[in-house]
């Protein structure tokens, strides 16, 4: 939602300061940093939603007691089954009890975040991994860095980063070990921290100037529609989605910042020797804008939420696992009908887009021109696709999604 935006610039001024200058492995044991990543996350909690932040507790603490009354061989499946209940439950009160379509500060956003963690954690456990204590596991569920806006990580990767771990090996065969400690000589996040803060005032920028003149209900308007050829409706349509989408840059590459700010999501080092802070990063902007097909598209937008929807479902259902998948990611996303208009014709789009790959595909690669017109052709048809799957997620009513499902229809 909008408000969020707010609420998650709370976060910045903390994560540098805190982590990095005062909480930094050197200094403090793994304990002090969950303490303080946990009870800086529940009061962040408490600021943006009040006493609505008590459904993260009840959230995570049910899924810990699942966990730890239940055996290894069958608990991922009963956490999964009672954090997606509880989650779901939450967002249909919330929409069809309180305030329908109304994009007032989402206690169930953060909720979102916390179920892709519980179940990727139950999995783990299911896995192999050891059962965490109950302070690691609400310090991953809820630290201040992710609270708001996440993104989900792997628990193991979070971990690391708490103990100190998450520079090795290159870190300490550059700067070894002092007194048992590491040396405070740590790859800087702040040039990536900046880049990416630029990107979100960019993206911030772009969505109210743009999409506040060019909004996606205006598509569905009877006078609009009535007073402007084919080609216009399309190229706004294609404008509207365009200026849409850094709404979402703004916040996930924000989110991302903020973890990069707190020394969280290093991922190496580049050729040229300096250091990547990509590992929890949510989206490739230019592959996003430049997908050549509807995989592509989605492999680039919210990556740590596919990561995701890839582990819990998509490599473990034995039927349809594509279908099951985009069901999932509907029941996931919340209540509103838009949400499984949006998946239900993903499911669709995308079987369609890999029989003609498979089909088509091979009698353009003979000459780079050829592939050049492949790769123009399959750009347009692209967003063409991700604009009209996506538009129900954007109008959320059934009534409005159908009408222009009709309208498209007609102008065909």
């Amino acid at each position: 939602s909008d408000d969020y935006f707010h609420e998650i610039f709370l976060d910045l001024p903390f994560s540098e300061s805190i982590h990095i200058l005062y909480l930094h492995p050197s200094k403090t044991s793994p304990f002090i940093r969950h303490v303080v990543a946990t009870l800086l996350g529940f009061y962040l909690a408490l600021f943006c939603f009040g006493w609505y932040a008590l459904h993260f507790l009840v959230q995570s603490g049910l899924a810990y007691g699942v966990m730890i009354f239940t055996g290894v061989e069958h608990m991922h499946k009963y956490c999964f089954v009672v954090t997606l209940g509880y989650l779901s439950f939450c967002q249909v009160t919330r929409v069809y009890v309180f305030d329908y379509g109304m994009y007032s500060a989402d206690f169930t956003g953060p909720m979102m975040v916390i179920t892709q963690k519980i179940t990727s954690l139950a999995f783990e456990i299911h896995d192999g991994m050891k059962m965490p204590s109950l302070l690691e596991y609400l310090s991953y569920n809820c630290n201040f860095m992710g609270i708001l806006a996440g993104p989900t990580c792997s628990y193991n990767d979070y971990v690391a980063f708490i103990e100190g771990r998450c520079y090795e090996p290159k870190h300490l065969e550059s700067n070894g070990k002092e007194n048992g400690k590491f040396k405070q000589s740590d790859p800087s996040p702040k040039r990536d921290v900046i880049q990416k803060v630029c990107t979100c005032a960019l993206s911030l920028m772009v969505y109210l100037v743009i999409y506040t003149a060019c909004p996606t209900e205006r598509v569905i308007d009877d006078t609009f529609m009535a007073s402007n050829p084919f080609y216009i409706q399309v190229l706004y349509l294609y404008i509207s989605m365009l200026a849409l989408r850094p709404k979402y840059y703004f916040v996930w590459t924000l989110a991302d910042a903020i973890n990069n700010a707190a020394g969280f999501g290093f991922n190496g080092y580049n050729t040229d020797g300096t250091p990547k802070w990509d590992r929890i990063s949510n989206l490739r902007i230019l592959n996003i804008e430049f997908a050549t097909s509807f995989k592509m598209f989605l492999d680039n937008w919210n990556i740590q939420t596919a990561l995701w929807l890839k582990r819990v479902c998509y490599e473990r259902c034995p039927y349809n696992p594509t279908a099951a998948t985009f069901l999932l990611s509907a029941i996931w996303h919340g209540a509103y009908p838009g949400y499984y208009l949006t998946f239900i014709t993903g499911i669709v789009v995308t079987m369609a887009a890999r029989a003609v790959r498979h089909n088509v595909r091979q009698h353009f690669l003979g000459s780079a021109t050829l592939k050049l017109i492949y790769d123009m052709i399959t750009w347009f048809s692209t967003q063409m696709a991700i604009c009209y799957t996506v538009v129900p997620f954007v109008l959320l009513a059934v009534g409005p999604s159908l009408k222009f499902y009709r309208s498209v229809m007609r102008l065909h």
